[in-house]
């Protein structure tokens, strides 16, 4: 994913109230201490201190430990009505942070470069406005604070622990710092914003030998090849061509020394897709590719699959709320992006596989500061003015929903 180099759009302070105004020293002072001590999946033991600590400092209820780290919140209005949820990832990644700036990791080998710690901070200036404002709306808002978004996935474990029970969320919002965006806009789509997210390992066993003599071996090297080569067919030839998927071998290991014909070779990537009907194709047509291969030239392998998240797919409802709220937010018309989806994957999948909802992207970057660079690059970093945008958009969808 390649960062934006556009300009950031124009924002009006006026759109944002007085009162989230006045949160944005607080939301950036959040950010930055959960960006100095970031967490991997299911350890941000750290940053789920740090929010307890402020809803109970705001009088909200909690549940904390759920699927280990996860923490749920639930601010009711003052009056009865629907459940929303909103939910926020917490990870970070096993990233060396090359960022010199004052709020540099602290933990070495673990950096927050998807904006996660963003996520956080947005989540937790919502449920500050939302504590202080009950009687501006009519219902629950229950803020899901999630583990583990970056693997090995949070969500469902959380589902599975009900945390979209007691109360019932009857819809969900939640929305990603987007650095292929610029400062001032909102992506937002109805149907699939992001893509499938699968994983796969295969091991070729050939029969290794010296580089001059080939006839007396099996190499692993030029099956992997092979394998690696027939593997793009898939898309080409079997993938019907208006729908977009992509094999991606991301892996290649084998040999030991430029003399030796290597008798395995270890190769693995990664799987893509939109439509979900093909949630159960992929794996028996590459294992069909690789066994024939592998069969042909003498060798066997081992074959690993692993579906790790489904696509994220945007109720066209939802969608339309969140995208009538960006208009009221962002300066001008063009600032709301409707072609915006990726073949990155997201485990919020999860959440909108049970309840109607919509996941957006907020345009977080900025090329007159340099807060441009890609999500997981050492240097990710992201105009921190997105995060005041981030609270009104969610308090404002809050209020929509709710009437």
């Amino acid at each position: 994913m390649f960062a934006t180099t556009a300009p950031p759009l124009p924002i009006n302070r006026d759109r944002l109230r007085p009162a989230i105004q006045a949160l944005q020293d607080q939301l950036v002072a959040w950010r930055r201490g959960i960006h100095q001590r970031p967490e991997l999946g299911f350890k941000e033991w750290l940053t789920a201190d740090l929010i307890c600590a402020q809803l109970s400092e705001w009088g909200i209820d909690y549940q904390r430990n759920i699927a280990k780290t996860g923490v749920a919140a639930v601010i009711e209005g003052t009056r009865p009505g629907p459940v929303l949820g909103i939910r926020a990832d917490m990870d970070a990644l096993p990233i060396q942070e090359e960022n010199a700036v004052p709020y540099c990791s602290q933990h070495d080998g673990v950096m927050h470069a998807c904006g996660h710690d963003g996520h956080v901070a947005i989540s937790l200036g919502t449920a500050h406005y939302l504590a202080h404002h009950r009687d501006s709306f009519a219902g629950t808002v229950k803020i899901i604070f999630q583990p583990a978004e970056e693997g090995p996935g949070g969500a469902k474990p959380m589902i599975e622990a009900g945390v979209l029970t007691n109360p019932d969320v009857d819809a969900m919002i939640g929305l990603h710092l987007w650095n292929n965006l610029p400062l001032g806009t909102v992506g937002v789509r109805s149907g699939t914003l992001m893509a499938a997210s699968e994983f796969f390992t295969c091991t070729v066993q050939g029969k290794g030998g010296h580089g001059a003599l080939p006839h007396q071996t099996v190499d692993s090297i030029v099956v992997g090849a092979q394998i690696v080569n027939a593997l793009q067919t898939i898309v080409a030839r079997n993938i019907d061509p208006t729908r977009a998927a992509v094999v991606t071998v991301g892996k290649f290991h084998a040999g030991t020394a430029q003399n030796v014909i290597a008798d395995t070779a270890t190769l693995s990537g990664t799987v893509r897709y939109f439509d979900p009907a093909y949630a159960n194709y992929f794996a028996p047509r590459m294992e069909q590719i690789i066994g024939g291969i592998c069969q042909s030239q003498g060798a066997s392998y081992s074959f690993d699959y692993r579906a790790l998240y489904p696509p994220v797919i945007n109720d066209a409802g939802m969608a339309d709320l969140v995208r009538s709220v960006a208009l009221s937010v962002v300066e001008t018309p063009a600032g709301v992006v409707p072609d915006c989806h990726t073949m990155g994957g997201e485990d919020m999948a999860f959440f909108l596989q049970e309840v109607p909802g919509c996941y957006f992207f907020l345009g977080s970057a900025n090329a007159d500061k340099a807060l441009a660079y890609p999500h997981h690059h050492p240097r990710f970093d992201f105009d921190e003015t997105a995060l005041g945008l981030g609270v009104e958009m969610f308090v404002r969808c809050v209020e929509a929903y709710f009437g």
